[in-house]
């Protein structure tokens, strides 16, 4: 049951940090301001830590 409960937690953090990488992903995509240096590094970021630089975007 133990394992059950660990891989369904997986799973969802699993779930979160895909959706998270998308929606920046999706973002960076759209925003006209940066080149597409800028946008390549940016979504590089969203898809190793997503949530950590969603924050640091938002505020740049």
């Amino acid at each position: 049951m133990t394992e059950l409960i660990t891989y369904a937690i997986i799973f969802l953090l699993l779930i979160g940090h895909t959706l998270m990488a998308s929606k920046m992903y999706s973002a960076v995509h759209k925003d006209e301001s940066l080149n597409l240096r800028e946008k390549n590094d940016w979504k590089l970021k969203a898809l190793v830590f997503p949530v950590y630089f969603w924050g640091k975007y938002k505020n740049r």
